[in-house]
């Protein structure tokens, strides 16, 4: 395979769609390196695997030697993406930005190469832009093209409102590639009406337009929404080595091979030696160590990946607990009694009381291996009991 054709297959791999992939070819045979962008707001303080497809992506352009533009979108993310929202989306503070903005840069140091990865952010020219400019970019594009966009159409019709400033986003999702003369720029797939804006614009703007290239949304573990930490079915690439592997060995052995296709680095060919090995009889579980420990390494190194692993036989497996397993001190109110979605939360094992309750009613919580029925249960001061939510959270708990 000629080396321009070896390119084109590495990027094409886990791709939706590529727009155009003859202009593609043509910009790779340039010989020089081409300026690959994407957009990330800093809606949420970490990253979490489902942006990694997108972030593996911009790694393989980098190794291929292009220059990565790493946009943070500090002008937009204070606008709000209705891209997929019923309804408008509240936009975040200057401060929730900056500050998510910061974590962002650590955390994508996990992936890309800091020293080759150019980070941008988006207010540096639509700062200076100012309103005039800002009136002449809104008369480069129409209402009627914005409602082709199908959330945009589905809430007109329904009679929900659509505010004047979220037209405005896709405009300067687009102008970003005009600012930054993109040659490529990639985003998910509910995002390929915001990136063919950046075509139209570049062309009004007399330059040549980048190619946009589209990857699938990551499912999280719940197997049917996309990984989101809203939704709680996320694995934080910041997440502890056991936590994270524990989490990957959650998945379902179905939706194992789609966290393959779109997260793991392995041949292809190999994968599909062990889809075959499955299907003659070798249990999955096996496979799915080798993507947890895969991922792990990624994020947490080779030796934290074993440990990890070897953790999880020792826990599920075998049925042991943490060796550093550590006891919890809570205190119990005036009447003696502490109820359990409280003493769940206070230790550390939920968020919420709200998510202790739902958690109990699913069956994930239990008592000294018993599992907790009762969503009222009150625990008594003097008591000691190991605490457990899900197959991965453990705490040993002892009231006062």
């Amino acid at each position: 395979m000629e080396p321009l054709e070896r390119s084109f297959a590495l990027i094409q791999r886990g791709t939706q769609e590529i727009l155009l992939e003859d202009a593609l070819r043509k910009k790779l045979a340039l010989g020089r390196p081409l300026r690959i962008k994407a957009g990330f707001d800093p809606t949420a303080p970490d990253l979490h695997l489902g942006h990694t497809v997108l972030i593996n992506k911009l790694r393989q352009f980098q190794e291929l030697g292009h220059e990565i533009l790493f946009l943070i979108g500090d002008f937009t993310g204070m606008i709000g993406d209705p891209t997929g929202k019923s309804a408008t989306r509240k936009p975040l503070s200057r401060e929730e930005i900056q500050g998510n903005a910061r974590t962002y840069r650590d955390q994508v140091s996990h992936i890309l190469d800091p020293d080759k990865t150019r980070v941008v952010f988006n207010s540096e020219w639509m700062d200076q832009l100012g309103t005039a400019g800002l009136v002449q970019l809104a008369a480069r594009h129409t209402v009627a093209r914005m409602l082709e966009r199908d959330d945009f159409s589905a809430r007109f019709k329904a009679g929900q409102p659509i505010a004047i400033h979220e037209f405005l986003y896709p405009l300067i999702q687009g102008y970003d590639s005009v600012a930054l003369r993109a040659d490529v720029e990639l985003g998910g797939t509910d995002q390929k009406f915001n990136l063919l804006v950046g075509r139209q614009l570049q062309e009004a703007y007399g330059q040549e337009p980048q190619v946009v290239i589209t990857l699938p949304i990551l499912e999280g573990l719940d197997g049917v929404q996309k990984m989101s930490k809203s939704l709680g079915n996320y694995i934080g690439i910041t997440d502890p080595p056991e936590e994270m592997f524990g989490k990957i060995m959650s998945v379902s052995d179905e939706l194992m091979w789609r966290y393959f296709e779109l997260l793991s680095h392995r041949a292809i060919s190999e994968i599909e030696g062990w889809q075959k090995a499955v299907e003659e009889g070798t249990n999955p579980r096996d496979i799915k160590m080798e993507l947890g420990l895969e991922l792990v390494n990624r994020f947490h190194g080779r030796d934290q990946a074993a440990r990890a692993r070897d953790d999880f036989i020792a826990r599920f497996q075998h049925g042991a607990l943490p060796e550093d397993l550590a006891e919890v001190h809570l205190t119990t109110g005036a009447d003696g009694r502490l109820a359990i979605a409280n003493l769940l939360k206070e230790a550390g094992l939920v968020k919420s009381t709200s998510e202790a309750i739902r958690l109990i009613g699913q069956g994930a919580v239990r008592i000294d291996g018993e599992r907790v029925e009762d969503r009222q249960l009150q625990c008594s001061a003097g008591s000691v009991g190991v605490y457990q939510v899900g197959k991965r959270r453990f705490a040993k708990v002892r009231l006062s």
